[in-house]
């Protein structure tokens, strides 16, 4: 049972080191990050200090979008939490609120610099 237990963590910390995941360090006030999971799609404004306004899927299926909050990190389904990443193909998001999103399909990123100016 420990052996089982073990490989599986073995297996998560592998797929950790390959994932293509947008890493929290790597983005700045202003940039933008598009989710999309297999039920929804949600609108991700980097604030800054780990905080973000998010919009889209659960947030506006309750009313409460445009929402602050903090991003805890994706996992891989469980209670394993990768917490230095914003989003990743194949995983789940989770929200400072304890809301996880379905399965991440899609992720895209729009830095500030390439946003049109309206």
């Amino acid at each position: 049972m420990v052996r089982s237990s073990l490989s599986t963590l073995e297996a998560r910390i592998e797929q950790a080191d390959e994932l293509k995941a947008v890493l929290k360090r790597e983005l700045r006030s202003g940039d933008w990050v598009l989710v999309t999971t297999k039920n929804s799609t949600y609108s991700i404004c980097v604030l800054g200090d780990d905080q973000y306004v998010v919009s889209g899927g659960w947030f506006d299926r309750h009313g409460v979008s445009p929402k602050e909050i903090s991003i805890t990190g994706c996992t891989w389904g469980g209670t394993a939490i990768k917490e230095d990443i914003v989003a990743a193909r194949g995983l789940f998001l989770e929200f400072g609120n304890h809301v996880i999103t379905t399965r991440i399909q899609h992720v895209r990123v729009i830095p500030r610099e390439q946003q049109p100016v309206i």
